[in-house]
């Protein structure tokens, strides 16, 4: 049975659904189930109570170590998935308080994001969703969101927080408080591209390790051992939703002196140069998922044409 990293992620991005030579990876169709599934705690470790006007708020007290010294944040419902109320710089300082209150020997704290492509998958696949609703916190990755916020949601989103962006605010925050990361995901060559240009741009920043992908059996097994052994601070996941909602559920247990793990999706092909972001103007018009579109026509053209009615109808219908 072949395991969550073995799938292609030449391409990965958030929403990938294809490999680079066009075949589809692994959970594309399938049940969520047929990942490789260790016990691990599926009940979230925040406490998300239902407040006035729909707005829930996020506390993060119940069984974790030390969770009372992290702040909480409100969260609203957007296609049908709660997406915390928080700017940027607030989502970079919460996961270092995080990482740095973290309890060795306890489950990382689970950061995860959503766009218009998410919410699509988690509203035709309850499983998916589920993946998604065990995260501490979900950001909102695509500006979609934050307008939907300002137009059908009791408390508004104060700015879009992509990854993509939120990388360089959480780096920037490590690289004084001596915060660690380790880097997971993409292809070896990318990997090793993004290691560098990090390096290049956060001298003083600690990467304790990277890899690749591309695991499984018993390589992938000795990995985990490996990640968990050098105890950063912040995994970053690149492996594309949902396979690494998928991880996370999967193997989140034998990661216990990792601090946070934060999915990231195409992070590392973007930090390697590989792909290009879409002009500042564009992303706040909320069209950068069309830049990419044109950027890459064959892979993106169906895939957009397809699940942004899906999305489109999923907010209005479930976003309050």
């Amino acid at each position: 049975m072949r395991t969550v990293l073995e799938s292609s992620q030449r391409d990965s991005q958030e929403e990938k659904t294809t490999n680079g030579d066009g075949t589809r990876p692994p959970f594309a169709n399938q049940r969520i189930a047929t990942a490789p599934h260790e016990s691990l705690e599926h009940s979230s470790r925040q406490l998300r109570v239902s407040g006035d006007a729909g707005v829930t708020v996020v506390t993060q007290r119940e069984a974790i170590p030390h969770a009372e010294d992290l702040p909480a944040f409100p969260a609203v419902q957007i296609g049908g998935l709660p997406i915390t109320v928080i700017d940027r710089q607030s989502a970079a300082s919460l996961m270092i308080a995080a990482a740095r209150e973290h309890r060795p020997g306890s489950r990382p704290y689970y950061f995860t994001s959503a766009n218009g492509e998410v919410i699509a998958q988690a509203r035709a696949n309850p499983e998916i969703a589920a993946l998604f609703r065990d995260a501490d916190q979900i950001f909102a990755d695509g500006q979609p969101l934050v307008l939907a916020s300002r137009l059908l949601c009791s408390t508004q989103l104060p700015e879009r927080v992509a990854t993509t962006d939120l990388f360089h605010d959480v780096a920037e925050m490590a690289e004084q408080k001596d915060v660690t990361f380790y880097l997971l995901g993409s292809t070896e060559t990318e990997n090793g591209k993004a290691l560098d240009a990090i390096k290049r741009r956060y001298p003083g920043l600690s990467v304790v390790g990277h890899c690749h992908g591309y695991l499984s059996g018993d390589a992938l097994a000795r990995k985990l051992d490996e990640i968990n052994a050098l105890a950063p601070d912040i995994l970053w996941l690149g492996l594309g939703v949902p396979r690494e909602q998928i991880f996370v559920r999967d193997f989140a247990s034998r990661l216990p002196n990792v601090g946070v793990i934060k999915t990231a999706g195409g992070l590392f092909d973007h930090l390697a140069g590989k792909v290009r972001r879409a002009p500042l103007w564009v992303q706040k018009a909320g069209f950068e998922w069309a830049w990419r579109m044109l950027m890459e026509p064959r892979r993106l053209f169906w895939r957009y044409f397809t699940t942004n009615p899906r999305a489109f109808y999923a907010i209005l219908r479930y976003s309050k």
